[in-house]
């Protein structure tokens, strides 16, 4: 009988214990057995409150910030000709690591940065817009890879994002939802931010949390999203600081900048006045020197050649020596603001309890500076993706007004080429290190003792999230809000806070974006490139890869091939490749771009469909989900109340970078059609709206089938023809990311010059209704 009893409380240890177990095994952690006493009155009882979750008692603070499309050699933090002090004040104060990697795009990067994942294993393979109906590319992020601000949240900590996000699948981004994959659906309970992949710095189109908003202030008044991300950043800070100030906090801060648009206010551009006259080969020689002189790359760290399709300074015409001189000032005043505001972000969250106990993650670009913006650059990013190059006497005009809010303006090829010294490529070609090598700072004043160190382990962007649960000391579980979690592939990178010397733990890591692959394993690269990253259409294929081979350990440039000297090793890297390929949800590469974009099978709200019907009040609908009018025949067709005086909005499409709007101005009809700011035409009404209800429309017939070839467009009131003109051009595939459609009023940039926004219509509209012929 003693040998039972003893048996039974043992088996009920051992099942307590497993009980308890997997509850440390699972998010969030649900203690629900009641420990007290219940008698029949108060007084016979005990209470057992549940009390919060409690973080370990030396749970850091945690900043993550993370810039967009910073090349490696751009800041003065890593030998770049830009100025960051802020960023080398932390670097000061903490670590920099010289071997850090992204993935060579955004979405990508980001969705392995708050995983611990690698972006394929999140459906990340691609930005949404390019999604594709593979697991690697589908862009839809499932529960079971919990993100950063999940498990800090169920461990006790308060979690917070700001700026850009652009990890929700392209179809679920308008205010239908589903909300699971925004940001407070992954963990963080607050977000201020856009969902997108870019937006004007000066009239964004922003939300709270789930809530379209729209800034207070105006671009005349000196509004600038970085600045209003810090400030909104700093006072939620202060304030959970204030009511909670021994709970942790983990705060996301992700600039839009210097991603294009290349916004910022002309006191930041005059700074550089004439600092880049003599032109990106300068810029890449004197790059190197300093990151030599700063111990960033080896002494003997080979400057990588020159791409034959990128051309010469000495090439370049004098007007176009200016022309592209002012680019860079541009671009270097937008890196220079981003980087004061990110200072002061930081310097308020230091100034504030446990600010010694704050880990700030700092990493410097979400891949290389971006190409996009063709070898000449643009005043309209959207009219180069759309097909229709920019050229020299249009930039030239508007030289001196780059910068502002009426130019979704980019700078030219060669100068990303140069930003990413001393390394081959730029953003989007993830095979070589100017699409992935990244400056990487992490201070952490309480933990981290060493200051203003360099270390060169070789790490990725998927090492981030256990870095930060091994400081929290959080053990990652197995599952959380009941779905079963794919494995961390990141490993931590704490054991190289002290140890410079300490072997990397990262021995292995794949990367591929848009067809480009490559392979790192035990100091060898294996690379495979795929064609330049500033073309938007047609594919390379892979029926013959050319694949190459460096010895980074050696060749920290990349600079010298040796897959014909080593076969062998190449082909091991290769197999290499394949393996980690197929672990990770690589295949099938696919080396298309534009073309992802039309894909038929992504889900839509708006494929296949030929009539909408939208209400009053309706705003801020992404374009991925507006009527798709792009070159084909359609009608607009609206019913409104009018008297004498009013005026506004009926409906508008875009903003000042293309789009169209139908406005009732003067008693009068209008419509407005803006072809990449470059042309816009223009119908007003010959006879006046009549006093009450009226029926208007806008009729336009698709007249050409060449490549944004145009039509004409007809007005009407009340079934009679009021105005007719010619549109020799019309946007073939999207108007503009930074803007949305509106019912009603003009968000954002006007579409039109002929009103100041949002123009909000002073009547009634019944309904606005298209269909699509």
């Amino acid at each position: 009988m003693k040998k039972l009893i003893t048996f039974i409380f043992f088996s009920l240890l051992i099942i307590s214990y497993q009980i308890v177990k997997a509850q440390e095994d699972e998010l969030p952690k649900n203690w629900t057995e009641f420990n007290g006493k219940i008698g029949r009155t108060f007084t016979e009882s005990e209470e057992d409150y549940p009390q919060p979750i409690q973080p370990s008692k030396e749970a850091p603070n945690i900043i993550l910030v993370i810039l967009d499309d910073v090349g490696f050699g751009q800041t003065s933090t890593f030998g770049g000709p830009i100025a960051t002090p802020a960023l080398d004040e932390v670097a000061e104060e903490g670590i920099s690591y010289t071997q850090f990697h992204t993935t060579g795009v955004c979405s990508a990067t980001r969705a392995a940065m708050l995983t611990g994942r690698n972006h394929h294993q999140t459906g990340f393979g691609t930005i949404s817009e390019m999604s594709t109906g593979f697991p690697g590319y589908n862009s839809i992020w499932e529960q079971d890879a919990a993100s950063i601000a999940e498990v800090l949240k169920a461990n006790g900590y308060n979690t917070a994002a700001w700026g850009k996000w652009h990890n929700t699948p392209d179809w679920e981004t308008n205010q239908t939802g589903p909300f699971d994959r925004w940001p407070t659906g992954l963990g963080f309970e607050y977000f201020y931010g856009f969902i997108g992949g870019e937006t004007s710095q000066y009239e964004p189109q922003l939300y709270k949390n789930t809530l379209a908003v729209e800034p207070t202030l105006k671009p005349e008044d000196g509004y600038h999203l970085t600045e209003d991300l810090s400030k909104d950043a700093i006072k939620w800070i202060q304030q959970q600081k204030s009511l909670n100030p021994d709970k942790p906090y983990f705060a996301y801060f992700s600039t839009g900048a210097i991603h294009a648009p290349i916004h910022v206010q002309k006191e930041w551009i005059v700074k550089y006045k004439g600092k880049f006259d003599d032109g990106w080969d300068a810029m890449r020689e004197k790059t190197i020197e300093r990151q030599k002189k700063m111990g960033i790359v080896p002494q003997e760290t080979q400057l990588t050649e020159r791409p034959e399709d990128i051309e010469t300074w000495e090439e370049q015409s004098e007007d176009e020596k200016k022309l592209y001189a002012r680019q860079m000032e541009v671009v270097a005043g937008y890196l220079a603001h981003t980087d004061h505001y990110v200072g002061e972000l930081l310097k308020a969250a230091k100034g504030l309890p446990g600010g010694e106990n704050t880990m700030v993650i700092y990493v410097v670009g979400d891949n290389g500076a971006s190409g996009e913006g063709t070898p000449m650059g643009t005043i309209n990013n959207m009219m180069v993706q759309n097909g229709f190059p920019d050229n020299l006497e249009e930039q030239l005009k508007v030289m001196d007004e780059l910068g502002s809010k009426d130019f979704e303006n980019h700078y030219a090829v060669p100068w990303a080429w140069a930003g990413c010294a001393p390394f081959q490529w730029m953003k989007r070609v993830p095979s070589h290190f100017g699409g992935t090598r990244n400056g990487l700072v992490i201070s952490w004043p309480e933990k981290i003792k060493s200051k203003g160190e360099k270390r060169t382990q070789f790490h990725h962007v998927v090492d981030i999230a256990p870095t930060i649960y091994e400081a929290a000391d959080i053990q990652f579980p197995k599952k959380v809000n009941g779905a079963t979690q794919i494995p961390l592939a990141g490993t931590s990178m704490s054991y190289s806070f002290e140890d410079a010397e300490k072997e990397s733990t990262r021995k292995t890591q794949y990367f591929e974006v848009g067809g480009h692959h490559a392979i790192y394993h035990e100091g060898w690269v294996a690379s495979a490139f795929h064609g330049v990253p500033w073309k938007f259409t047609g594919s390379v294929g892979f029926d013959s890869v050319h694949w190459e081979l460096y010895n980074v350990e050696e060749d920290f440039s990349q600079a010298n091939d040796l897959a014909e000297k080593h076969p062998e090793k190449l082909k091991e890297m290769i197999e290499i490749f394949d393996q980690e390929a197929k672990k990770y949800n690589v295949y099938p590469l696919d080396d298309r771009y534009a073309e992802r974009a039309l894909n038929p099978l992504r889900p839509s709200i708006t494929r296949g469909k030929k009539h909408f019907k939208y209400y009053q009040g309706t705003t801020r609908i992404p374009e991925g989900g507006t009527p798709p009018v792009y070159s084909k025949s359609h009608s607009i067709k609206s019913k409104v109340e009018f008297k004498n005086g009013d005026e506004g909005v009926i409906v508008a499409v875009g903003g000042n970078v293309a789009g169209y709007s139908m406005y009732i101005k003067d008693n009068a009809l209008h419509y407005t059609y803006n072809f990449f700011n470059r042309e816009r035409y223009n119908i007003t009404s010959s006879i006046p709206l009549k006093e009450g209800e009226n029926e208007i429309e806008l009729i336009y017939m698709q007249e050409s089938d060449a490549w944004g070839g145009g039509g004409t467009a007809q007005l009407y009131i009340n079934q009679q023809c009021v105005g007719e003109t010619k549109i020799n051009k019309t946007v073939p595939i999207r108007f503009a990311v930074t803007e949305t459609t509106d019912i009603g009023m003009d968000l954002g940039s006007t579409v039109s010059e002929d009103y100041i926004g949002p123009f909000k219509y002073t009547s009634k509209i019944h309904y606005v209704e298209y269909i699509i012929r």
